[in-house]
């Protein structure tokens, strides 16, 4: 019988270099050898381990690591980093892959190596074959088997040479033929199969592709009649694809419908490269067929559920002369699981039907395929972050094929890397054996040494090389030997275990298995409930020397019952093993033999089993095995004798306690306590942490945030002494607050009380009843607030989605500080709101993240490069610099911040300027660094870059303040002071809008206390308070039916910039914007006009005005804002020189809020008309003018007074004329107060908008956006816009927006979001279905028009306020401008939005369909 034909034998190296020289280009650098590391952004999915093999990670490429580069299939989301200048290596792949990455793109044909199906090739020495994968043409899984080899140790001439297999996928279709294919049988057992998990989700169990084909094929066979014998084109028939994909579906339409298919001349090209253009199939010619091949997206966006494009379907059919469309598209994703299998979109006359045809695998059939090969791991290839194999995400897919995999052989040779000498092939268990009965440990002669014994391979490579031994040698050290390997075997066993397995336990296990440490583990986890059940609550550990007990049987497991204790104390792997003779067992292994260790030898065993807890040995094994200490019964009591163990040297506490002195007196010091209990604690922490006080407070608050059971585990884990008499009784531990018992120890070693600073971690979370001001506080009346206070409150602010809680929490925080240190309170509500100064004053930082990261550098010791590193993986610089410092050792402890000293420090940070300054400001940065402990790095880098990130504003922190002022006054709970609380809150608010000046604001509040009322603080000049608000209307008979029998003005409405002037009584003028900013120096004209145009001295004056931009050489012609905006715009310490501004200005005064000493807020607007012209008396035009008014009075108002109505059409027609943006209409008597940031029906505007029938423009907030193609490649595009919501403090998505914008301010957008600006995640507080590729924080305002609105499932704007489960999208909205003058929370709100969508002509259903 012939010999089956040798493999193909290649060498990718010498292919690369062949293949370089005959394209005339210079040969690569030698491969380094070892394995070098591959490149940091290589995904493990792309990697084969133990190989250069990088399979469809061509954007990865790297010469100077491996020039083997795999293709699985001609789609481009696998070949992205290919193009016709490749040169990165040799590509393998099957034969029609290598045509189309020939004609297709270009790759020189040198440089692609096709491989045959289903033959074995040598590629650098690792065996490779090729098996189709079901998918598009081409397509191939590839199967890899890498020879590993391992020698028996140093100095042996003997290997054993073992092979690794691997199943890459690349996108396959599991179907049942793949089991009948021997090359895949051969992989039964792979070491991993890198799957295709793009349908790894239950609710993805879509038909077969021949039941898709057959509906696809049934609707053109029943619709199809239409077209026979008719000469007029009636249903067109559009299938979308890929670039390639999916032509079996194109070839059976054309097979069973007796068609041809239309195709485009790209299209064309693939189906001749795979050999399918001569059929007859495919035509040019779109008349041949009624059956016509799309794009993919043409018929709408399929992720992450379908969206039909009906406009686009309507174009093809006009453009093709059909009356109806009929449209597939075959993808899983259109998969409904709880409705029909075939979905149907409709609309007028065009149907798409979703057909769940898919070339990738659904749920079931993954599963299948890893059941079929029963892999030891699956490793998924496509999902989110799944280039980390660790991810979360990962692990999550890795579930769904838990009980698939070979979870034993992977427990096994994972274990086999950690034990010593984990690196060598062992044949287990036939040529070593260990008795536990009498310790004796027998080495057949040149037999290979198993490195899951228990001496290491050092050891045994020693004794291999000594000559014959004499037998008097052997017996000498034969003991000392047997406890060697016990205490090693049995310290392996821990680093593989549970902290709540017994050591008795682990001896049995090890008896069991002949010594073998990978089968006792593997033991264990078969029966680990049966280990678990023998380990009871309350455990007794007793320590005493007892010279007699070495010949007793082993005690049986002895219950006992104290009622006052409930928690274990697991036998620590830190205590010192006695001989093997002395331990008496509690229990045997279930189901194993059982010997009896007490009654053989009599020698002293060596204590050694201890390891450092740096030990590089003690790895992330327990990583892969550990579970959660198990919360136990109270009725165990187990007895463990240490002999001779008084004498040890490392007596603890008292010898780290002296050792570590000093760091012990700095570390009681740092956490308040200076108890004893604490002492003892902190002298195992700093043991642990070799004098590391820094890392031992690290640890130190870590532990106190979690369970009382973590720190005592810690404690027990990390101390290593030994008393002559010691009985520990375990207190058990319950409650938040009730967390004081202590563990009582005879020879005072005692578990630390947990402190205050411990019980506040997360205590401002509780209910506002259960929290207590002064007990669940981290600090004592008197001392200055800790800024860890607020810290953690943000940190659980973050998380909080509701409003609500979210309040409940901040107030329980100022609780406390109104309490204990009432003068923290003012410093903590600005950093709260991420400001250092009231609004006005324009007081900024005015630091760079560059200046934060140099400032972390220094602070933590590390370096750019990491920290850059951590921010493109976290997404956040906060987050980033909480890592580097909890990674951080320093030489002396941190100084306990506050909030005091945080504020003050940004306060002199912000007034830094002049030389030096950037250095300045770096120093009082690092000098804050150096002294954050647990999270106050992330919030105070957050608090410096102005993005904290919590989702809480003014809107919440005020009414918790107040809140919080009631809860301390009253004794009840929320719900019976809730008026007290809304009373108090509304008129915290109200007196703000009125004057936003914290600086008054705060203490005027906190010396009235419940007593406070908007009226008990007044308006200060100088200081710009909420302008005052207008509701939308849809014409005139809307405002009249409203202001019926009511006198009312119409007023014009200006398209400048909303100004509020200020006369301060030092007769200074000032200018505000909208938003509070002071625009003063943009505005130096501004000032002249208004001191020039006042009649007489007047006093201090507050005004409301536009600024509009004007031509007064033409007419007066008023310009548009858009002109308004080139003007310069000046800076905080100089004004624009008045001889250089080239648009000038006019400035349209309509109301007056302040005249000399008097609030006018609540003065009818008649009233404070007459005010405004007293104090200006007549217009100056062209530079100081009224707003054009008419006024109708209240016999006039009246919506059938076709006078009035025809009056203000002609009143409203003018106003366009005159370049205004329409009139606002004011109530002049009645209910007609200035209302600062209300919006009332008391002031209505009515827009040219609305008059054309036109949506109202719209001021959004770019919250997102998706990567642009084509054209716009490189830049962001679309943009997700949304609203802002006031009541929910959330942002809500409104639409995309990708038209209007021009290439410069594509180029512009792309610059400014970076950095900071890009979020590593959707924020709590975006209310959107959508899912952007990207998210920004909120910091712009654009405004955005739109045809009109419409309910949408995806877009949350007015959630629930128009339809129940819906919200309001914008169609065909357009970018207008950027609007400067508004901050984000100032953008358009929701309830805008739902008006809007009430006043709009064509009104939508929007009922609930049954």
């Amino acid at each position: 019988m012939s010999k089956p034909p040798e493999p193909l034998n290649l060498t990718t190296a010498a292919l690369h270099r062949a293949a370089l020289s005959s394209l005339s280009l210079p040969p690569p650098p030698p491969p380094t050898c070892p394995l070098a590391s591959p490149p940091a952004s290589l995904p493990y999915s792309k990697l084969i381990p133990h190989t250069r093999f990088i399979v469809d990670g061509f954007k990865h490429a790297d010469p100077n690591f491996s020039v083997s580069y795999f293709l699985s299939h001609f789609h481009s989301d696998h070949y992205t980093g290919l193009s016709p200048q490749w040169t990165g290596g040799i590509i393998y792949c099957s034969s029609t892959t290598a045509t189309l990455l020939h004609q297709i793109l270009n790759i020189p044909q040198q440089l692609i190596f096709p491989l045959p199906l289903a033959q074995r090739v040598l590629i650098d020495g690792s065996e490779v074959c090729l098996v189709d994968a079901n998918h598009c043409p081409g397509a191939v899984q590839f199967l890899f088997k890498v020879p590993t080899s391992s020698g028996d140790g140093a100095g042996s001439s003997s290997s054993v040479v073992r092979f690794q297999k691997y199943v890459h996928t690349g996108d396959f279709r599991y179907s049942r033929e793949m089991k009948n294919e021997n090359v895949i049988s051969e992989f039964i057992g792979a070491d991993a199969v890198f799957l295709d998990t793009t349908y790894c989700n239950p609710k993805f169990v879509f038909p077969g592709q021949d039941e898709s084909i057959d509906y696809i094929v049934g609707v053109i066979e029943r619709l199809g009649f239409e077209n026979a014998g008719v000469a007029a084109k009636n249903v067109l028939f559009l299938v979308a694809t890929y670039v390639i994909g999916k032509e079996r579906i194109l070839v059976e339409i054309s097979r069973r419908c007796k068609r041809k298919i239309h195709v485009s001349e790209r299209k064309m090209a693939v189906l001749r490269a795979l050999g399918l253009g001569e059929t007859g199939v495919f035509t040019l010619d779109e008349s041949e067929s009624d059956v016509h091949v799309v794009g993919w997206n043409v018929l709408g966006e399929t992720w992450p559920y379908f969206r039909p494009n009906f406009m686009k379907i309507s174009e093809i059919m006009s453009e093709r002369g059909y009356s109806k469309v009929v449209g597939f598209v075959p993808t899983g994703w259109t998969y409904e699981f709880k409705r029909n299998k075939f979905s149907v979109r409709t609309k007028d006359s065009f149907e798409i039907h979703l057909v769940p045809y898919s070339e990738h695998s659904n749920y079931d059939e993954l599963r299948e395929y890893v059941k079929f090969l029963k892999p030891k791991r699956v490793i998924p290839t496509v999902g989110a972050d799944v280039e980390k194999i660790d991810s979360k995400h990962a692990n999550t897919m890795q579930k769904h094929f838990a009980g698939l995999v070979d979870e034993m052989a992977i427990k096994q040779e994972f274990l086999m890397s950690f034990v010593h000498g984990g690196t060598k092939e062992v044949d287990v268990g036939k040529d070593f054996s260990f008795r536990s009965d009498d310790v004796i440990i027998e080495e057949k002669k040149d037999a290979p040494f198993s490195a899951s014994h228990c001496c290491t391979g050092i050891e045994q490579e020693s004794d291999r090389r000594s000559p014959c031994p004499q037998q008097e040698h052997e017996q000498s050290n034969s003991e000392d030997i047997r406890k060697d390997c016990l205490e090693k075997s049995a310290q392996d066993m821990r680093d593989c275990l549970p902290s709540w397995v017994t050591l008795s336990q682990i001896l049995d296990l090890l008896e069991s298995s002949s010594g073998n440490v990978v089968e006792a583990v593997s033991n264990f986890y078969e029966h680990e409930t049966e280990f678990h059940e023998q380990v009871r609550p309350g455990v007794l550990v007793s320590c005493a020397v007892d010279e007699d007990t070495e010949n007793k049987p082993a005690s049986p497991i002895k219950s006992i019952v104290n009622t006052d204790h409930s928690e274990t104390v697991p036998l620590s792997q830190s205590f010192k093993l006695s001989s093997p003779k002395s331990i008496k067992k509690s229990a045997n292994s279930p189901g194993k033999r059982k010997r009896n260790l007490d009654n053989k030898g009599t020698k002293k065993a060596r204590v050694g089993l201890t390891r450092n807890s740096n030990d590089s040995k003690q790895s992330t094994i327990t990583k892969f095995f550990k579970n959660k200490v198990p919360v136990v019964s109270e009725e165990t009591k187990v007895e463990v004798e240490f002999n001779d163990s008084c004498n040890d040297k490392k007596k603890f506490p008292a010898k780290v306690t002296e050792l570590y002195k000093d760091e012990v007196d700095q570390f009681i010091q740092l956490v308040n306590d200076g108890g004893e209990s604490l002492r003892s604690y902190a002298a195992s922490l700093l043991e642990k942490t070799k004098g590391d006080v820094n890392m031992a407070l690290d640890t130190y608050y870590n532990n106190n945030a979690s369970t009382a059971n973590d720190i005592k585990e810690n404690l027990l884990g990390n101390n290593k002494f030994k008393e002559s008499e010691c009985t520990s009784r375990i207190s058990s531990i319950e409650g938040h607050a009730e967390q004081r018992n202590t563990v009582q120890i005879k020879s005072d070693i005692v578990f630390p009380t947990l402190s205050k600073d411990n019980l506040s971690v997360d205590c401002v979370s509780l209910p506002l009843e259960g929290y207590s001001p002064i007990e669940h506080a981290c600090w004592r009346k008197g001392q200055p607030a800790p800024y860890i206070h607020i810290a953690r409150t943000f940190d659980l602010v973050k998380e909080e989605k509701g409003r609500i809680k979210a309040i409940s929490m901040l107030c329980n925080m100022f609780r406390s500080l109104l309490v204990l240190s009432p003068e923290d309170v003012l410093p903590a509500v600005y950093l709260c709101t991420n400001r250092i100064a009231p609004e006005h004053e324009n007081m900024e930082l005015n630091i760079g993240g560059g200046i934060v990261v140099s400032a972390l550098e220094e602070a933590c010791g590390t370096n750019k490069s990491k920290i850059k590193n951590l921010y493109d993986s976290l997404g956040d610089l906060g987050d980033a610099a909480q890592l580097c410092r909890q990674t951080q050792s320093l030489l002396s402890p941190p100084a306990e911040l506050t909030i005091r000293q945080v504020y003050s420090v940004l306060r002199k940070i912000s007034v830094q300027t002049g030389s030096g300054s950037t250095s300045r400001k770096k120093g009082l940065i690092v000098n804050l660094m150096c002294s954050c402990r647990e999270k106050e790095m992330k919030f105070l880098v957050r608090t410096l870059v102005r993005n904290l990130r919590i989702g809480a504003m003014m809107r919440s922190i005020l009414p918790a303040l107040a809140q919080a002022i009631v809860m301390n006054y009253y004794e009840g709970t929320a719900e019976n002071l809730k008026e007290d609380i809304q009373c108090l809150s509304s008129a915290v608010v109200e007196a703000y809008n009125i004057i936003p000046n914290l600086d008054l604001l705060i203490p005027s509040l906190m010396e009235k206390g419940i007593q406070f009322s908007s009226s008990a603080i007044s308006m200060v000049p100088g200081i710009p308070i909420k302008p005052m608000l207008a509701k939308i209307t849809n014409g005139v008979l809307e405002v009249l039916k409203i202001f019926q029998n009511r006198a009312f003005t119409c007023e014009y409405k200006y398209d400048g910039q909303r100004a509020q002037i200020h006369r301060a009584v030092d007769g200074s003028i000032h200018v505000f914007s909208r938003n509070g900013d002071e625009t003063t120096s943009r505005f130096p004209d501004v000032v002249e006009i208004v001191v020039a145009s006042c009649v007489h001295a007047a006093g201090a004056f507050i005004l409301d005005a536009e600024v509009v931009a004007i031509d007064r050489n033409n007419d007066r012609r008023l310009m548009s804002f858009q002109e308004l905006s080139t003007r310069e715009r000046g800076s905080k310490d100089s004004m624009v020189d008045v001889d250089k501004i080239k648009v000038d200005i006019c400035v349209f005064v309509f109301d007056i809020m302040f005249a000399s000493g008097e609030q006018l807020l609540n003065q009818p607007l008649r009233v404070r008309r007459k005010y405004l012209k007293d104090l200006f008396g007549e217009e100056r035009p062209g530079y100081f003018e009224y707003a054009k008014e008419m006024t109708i009075e209240p016999q006039d108002a009246d919506s059938y007074n076709e006078a009035t109505s025809n009056r203000m059409s002609s009143f409203l027609s003018d106003a366009i004329h005159s370049s205004c943006e329409g009139i606002m209409v004011k109530s002049l008597d009645v209910d007609s107060g200035y209302a600062p940031s209300k919006r009332s029906d008391a002031w209505l505007k009515v827009k040219r908008d609305y008059v054309e029938g036109l949506s109202d423009s719209l001021d959004l907030v770019p919250i997102g956006a998706w990567y642009g193609n084509g054209r716009k490649a490189g830049w962001f595009s679309p943009f997700l816009m949304a609203c802002y919501n006031p009541d929910s403090e959330e942002f809500q998505s409104v639409c995309r927006v990708m038209s209007g914008f021009s290439d410069a301010f594509y180029k512009e957008m792309k610059d400014f979001f970076a950095g900071d600006r890009i979020l590593s995640k959707k924020p709590p507080y975006y209310g959107t279905a959508e899912a952007p590729d990207m998210w920004f924080s909120a910091e712009l305002v654009w405004q955005i028009k739109g045809a009109d609105f419409t309910v949408s499932p995806v877009h949350h704007a007015a959630l629930g306020l128009v339809h129940p489960s819906r919200g309001i999208s914008v169609r065909f909205p357009r970018f207008v401008r950027s609007v400067t003058d508004r901050k984000p929370e100032d953008c358009s709100t929701a309830c805008d939005i739902a008006d809007m969508f009430s006043l709009q002509t064509r009104k939508m259903d929007v009922g609930i369909k049954k």
